[in-house]
């Protein structure tokens, strides 16, 4: 009887350890993947967290380690999303309220003037989360010097700007289609420098302020803010190609559209709360996956992206949906549906943020 439950008790020991093994990420793996992009050429420093049901897993390579904050860039923008559909839940507005229900008329004149008509008093809020305003990107897009703002900064050339300036920059440019012109969309970092200003204006409060109070606290995060103080050498600084790019001022002047310093760990945090239902209802999700090419393979929904591989790329594998956003320096922030996955990490690169996506399809791969 006692060699029959020792023995009871050793299988079920062998079976839970099966069972467990099963579902347990294999995370020497996942070190062994995340060392393989650090080449000391481009790519000096990665971090990244996985999370899968109750499994969760944090690495670092190269300079990194899991406990630094670092800027999330444009990843900022699924922040945004998540305020702006709080407040459609709130009944605060509706994403087909025109903009100009809620911007200044100096802000409104002429925004959006294409090919001798004004359509400005026609852009909505779901016009700037989808990037169907066809508004010009004052940080990418050439000014009228033939370089962009971002070409500046790559070259050392570091500077801060104002909210009322990057309007300008915009009004500068030549739009790049007609508000809603089907299947067009144009990912423009201005769409969310206004959706900025509307969520200032709607709590009567800053951008900063509204991310702390409404995000950042209630998810308790300890190391996740705004970026606004130029001599803040808290974030690790980002890489353009083979040097750190001290681009300081710049960084405080992002606000809405790329602005946020974060760790892996506290990304997730708000990862899981955005698709979980924390800030809006999850019948919300459906509305946001329209989607348009905005650069390929990239798309974009209503105030997320998703990035997924044609079958051609990958062996005729077919390759998961990763839905969420990413930044210009590496960082990102995904979830993929189809497996119950979610990614939050860097490879802090300004030059070769494609780096972060190879990682990402080789760390899916490995998890059953």
């Amino acid at each position: 009887m006692r060699f029959f439950l020792i023995s009871s008790i050793f299988f079920l020991v062998i079976m839970a350890t099966s069972v467990k093994s099963q579902v347990m990420f294999n995370t020497s793996k996942f070190q062994t993947i995340i060392d393989k992009t650090i080449d000391n050429k481009s790519i000096f420093g990665t971090v990244l967290t996985v999370e899968k049901g109750n499994e969760s897993w944090t690495g670092s390579a190269g300079n990194l380690k899991p406990e630094q904050p670092y800027f999330i860039a444009s990843t900022t923008k699924l922040y945004v999303t998540a305020l702006i559909l709080k407040l459609k839940a709130d009944g605060k507005l509706s994403l087909d309220d025109k903009i100009s229900k809620f911007l200044a008329p100096e802000i409104m004149k002429k925004l959006h003037f294409y090919k001798g008509i004004n359509y400005s008093d026609t852009l909505t809020i779901s016009n700037l989360l989808a990037h169907t305003s066809g508004l010009p990107d004052y940080f990418e897009d050439k000014g009228a010097d033939g370089k962009s703002l971002l070409q500046k900064l790559q070259e050392g050339k570091d500077q801060s700007w104002t909210f009322e300036q990057t309007v300008e920059m915009s009004k500068k440019m030549t739009p790049k289609f007609a508000p809603d012109t089907k299947a067009k969309a144009h990912y423009s970092d201005t769409n969310f420098q206004l959706l900025g200003k509307i969520i200032e204006n709607i709590y009567d409060k800053t951008i900063a302020e509204v991310m702390h109070d409404v995000i950042f606290q209630p998810l308790g995060h300890k190391q996740t803010y705004m970026y606004a103080d130029a001599v803040d050498k808290t974030p690790v600084m980002m890489y353009y190609k083979n040097k750190t790019l001290d681009i300081c001022k710049a960084m405080t002047s992002f606000g809405a559209d790329g602005g946020i310093v974060s760790t892996s760990a506290e990304t997730m945090v708000f990862l899981k709360a955005f698709f979980n239902g924390y800030f809006f209802p999850k019948s919300y999700l459906p509305e946001l996956y329209t989607w348009n090419s905005v650069m390929f393979p990239l798309e974009y929904g209503v105030g997320i992206m998703k990035f997924q591989l044609p079958a051609i790329f990958t062996m005729f594998r077919k390759m998961p949906a990763f839905i969420g956003h990413s930044g210009l320096s590496g960082a990102f922030a995904y979830y993929i549906p189809e497996k119950d996955v979610f990614l939050a990490g860097t490879v802090n690169q300004i030059n070769n943020p494609g780096t972060s996506y190879k990682m990402l399809i080789q760390i899916v791969n490995s998890i059953k």
